[in-house]
């Protein structure tokens, strides 16, 4: 198996594909390689073990090579941490004693020493031309010898590697996972599917593929090999054109499409002209999408091939040329004339549809009776209607109280969030009630109840993932608005980035708010301490990639929120460098050690977002003194250049208050769901686990566990949102 592929199944199942190679003594290679997984955090399994033990020292060698590469760019440690501050976090000086012993070094170099005193006279100074500012003083081997090792501690983070099976087996199956997930992908994922797609396209299919944007993967890789197309409307065809020109398949950014060849040319007039002659009503779905189609017409030239001239009616359609009423200008012409009944008669065929405008059709109803009837049609559809909308439109109910003028929060596609108040009309209590309970019982029918449920309480309260967009990739990430235990005595924050072409500065930063989400103070390049944390100095640029730092003890801190951010002050966004990603670890109050080190890495996401200030999750003090992180995922759109904690603090503490006072569904909703049948649930508290088959729910998987279990982990989560 490549080494791409064979990563792909380590990332998203944590465990290596069945290891080939001749019969041997593999025991010593296989305690040593062991031994260097443990210095990542990571450890093979019993089993494994096992299975490795008896091969030859070189497969071992072989596999070892290729798992270490992978796991440590899991956990980010495949790039170098250099610290600007040698010895961080001992010694860091007060910000204006750092800045005068720049400047005292700038004066004393005859390079920098006439612009300094210029700018001073004038009463300024840029510390960028400060030439000790900014830039590494030292050496990443010379920081290392000034560090001491890190002495291994119970609470360092050990993450178990399994035996997996027949390497085809494995990529057959995490296919068919993420090309049937019943939640959209967030971009990564979409990016795997795509490789495996081309592998797989001739082999097992899912029994559906419920995600439009992942169907259009799927029938890029079934074009190339001459399978039949998976098209029921036109806007299958459009995604399908994007796919192929490299854009943008969820149609949230403009694709710019490619010359096409004939014979793709063919399979896609080919295709619109089947959808539509099956169903004509399906123009009207052009509406939604008329400059995409208009652009994909001029590629396409369907007046070349007039046999298909349903085809044709569909880029008629976006030139305006020939009428398609939508269904959605229907509705909205019912809804701005306050006929509830009109368009609740309506909205029964569009069962998706008439769930996303249940809020509206509760604010406008005139009177009971419009109301009741609004409830009654919602569990009347509730049937046809996906697992994933089903639940989030429970969450927003439940959320939606009968007082208003609340904080909203609002988040887009790529993780961009803003805040407004919330001016909406109130629902009468009773009502949302009702229609919760209908929400609940339909979410209970569709569960798969089984027998034995085994399950780790630590994944309680972990938000159910109705989209792969409000997770970051990652280690150890969990879905927006999920809440974790915080088990260490030091927090260190910690962001990595690396410039493509122009000089890039990003800031890691934290703001600390009291209770009611006001400032106390921050740790940033311009504040290098701060009661119980020191920040390990600014780096300006990263043509070779750059490491910042932020130290927190978390005992001597006295705000009740800290919210780790990282602003751009300068260059390139979060999508534009050649990498970015944020993490954090957990260290006991005596384990020194270097300033990254992987073992003790709780968590390490990606940065890709299209705002100027990243806000991964904040941490908040519980009433007991212990503390818990809430996950955000969100980015803020700041400025164009030198965002700074000090600018954003105001709209920081408005997007943090927003997203922890709002309660996300969690997994142990449905587990409170699943209890009321006859499932016989068992805690694991970490020993062993039951002899015969169980349904596993946790973060990770144990070890142990019999064959034929049925388990759910972080990495396919989305397996618990019901169809």
């Amino acid at each position: 198996m490549a080494q791409n592929l064979e990563s792909l199944v380590i990332r998203h199942t944590h465990r290596i594909p069945s290891p080939q190679g001749s019969a041997g003594e593999g025991a010593t290679a296989t305690r040593q390689f062991d031994a260097a997984l443990t210095t990542v955090g990571f450890k093979l399994s019993a089993e494994l073990l096992e299975r490795l033990s008896g091969l030859s020292e070189a497969a071992v060698v072989h596999t070892a090579r290729r798992t270490l590469r992978t796991v440590s760019e899991m956990v980010g440690d495949h790039v170098r941490h250099n610290a600007y501050f040698i010895d961080f976090p001992a010694n860091v000086p007060d910000t204006e004693e750092f800045w005068m012993r720049c400047v005292t070094k700038a004066l004393g170099d005859d390079a920098s020493r006439e612009s300094v005193l210029t700018r001073l006279k004038h009463g300024t100074l840029d510390l960028l031309s400060l030439p000790s500012y900014g830039r590494y003083q030292h050496t990443y081997e010379e920081m290392l010898a000034a560090q001491d090792e890190l002495i291994a501690s119970a609470g360092d983070r050990v993450t178990v590697l399994h035996l997996g099976r027949d390497p085809e087996e494995e990529l057959t199956d995490l296919y068919l996972s993420l090309a049937g997930s019943r939640t959209p992908l967030g971009e990564d994922h979409r990016h795997d599917l795509k490789t495996l797609a081309e592998r797989c396209a001739l082999g097992p299919q899912p029994e559906s593929i419920p995600v439009r944007e992942n169907r259009a993967l799927v029938n890029e890789a079934r074009l190339a090999v001459g399978a039949d197309l998976l098209l029921d409307t036109v806007t299958d065809v459009l995604r399908l054109a994007c796919a192929l020109s490299g854009g943008d398949v969820t149609l949230h950014e403009p694709t710019r499409f490619r010359a096409l060849s004939r014979p793709v040319r063919r399979g896609l007039l080919a295709g619109l002209d089947a959808v539509v002659a099956a169903n004509p009503a399906k123009l009207a779905d052009v509406h939604a999408h008329r400059e995409p189609f208009k652009r994909l017409g001029e590629r396409l030239h369907p007046h070349e091939y007039p046999r298909w001239p349903h085809a044709a009616d569909v880029f008629a359609v976006a030139r305006g040329e020939k009428t398609a009423r939508s269904f959605d200008s229907r509705v909205e012409e019912l809804l701005d004339a306050y006929d509830v009944t009109g368009a609740l008669k309506l909205l029964k065929s569009a069962p998706g549809r008439l769930f996303r405008a249940l809020d509206l059709l509760m604010r406008i109803a005139a009177d009971q009776e419009e109301r009741d009837a609004v409830v009654a049609a919602a569990a009347e559809v509730a049937p046809g209607v996906s697992g994933r909308v089903v639940l989030s439109v429970r969450e927003h109910f439940h959320n939606r109280e009968e007082e208003t003028d609340a904080p909203r929060i609002f988040v887009n596609r790529r993780g961009r969030a803003w805040v407004a108040r919330d001016h909406r009309p109130p629902i009468p209590a009773a009502d949302r009630d009702r229609l919760i309970a209908a929400l609940d019982a339909e979410v209970r029918r569709r569960l798969q109840v089984p027998d034995r449920l085994l399950l780790d309480p630590d994944v309680l309260d972990v938000a159910l993932p109705l989209s792969g967009r409000a997770t970051a990739a990652g280690l150890g990430v969990l879905p927006r608005g999920s809440v974790s235990e915080v088990d260490g005595e030091l927090l260190r924050f910690f962001v990595y980035w690396k410039q493509s072409e122009e000089r890039t500065d990003y800031d890691l930063s934290a703001l600390l708010l009291h209770d009611d989400y006001t400032t106390d103070s921050w740790l940033s390049y311009t504040a290098l301490t701060a009661v119980g944390g020191v920040h390990s100095g600014d780096v300006t640029e990263a043509p070779d990639g750059a490491s910042e730092f932020i130290d927190l003890s978390l005992d001597r801190v006295r705000s009740t929120f800290i919210v780790p951010q990282v602003n751009i002050y300068a260059g390139e966004g979060f999508e534009e460098v050649e990498e970015s990603f944020f993490g954090f670890m957990l260290r006991g109050g005596e384990q020194k050690g270097r300033p990254f080190e992987p073992r003790t890495v709780r968590m390490k996401s990606d940065l890709r977002g299209t705002g100027r200030v990243a806000l991964p999750l904040v941490f908040r003090r519980g009433d007991d003194g212990g503390w818990r992180a809430k996950w955000l995922h969100l980015y803020l759109k700041g400025i164009s250049a030198a965002n700074r904690v000090e600018e954003n603090q105001v709209s920081v503490s408005k997007a943090v208050r927003a997203l922890v006072e709002r309660e996300q569904l969690t997994v142990g909703y449905l587990i409170d769901l699943m209890s009321r049948g006859t499932t016989v649930t068992e805690l694991w508290d970490g020993g062993p686990v039951p002899d015969g088959p169980v349904t596993y729910i946790g973060l990770e998987r144990p070890e142990g566990l019999h064959p034929d279990s049925r388990v759910i982990t972080l990495e396919n989560l989305r397996d618990v949102i019901p169809g």
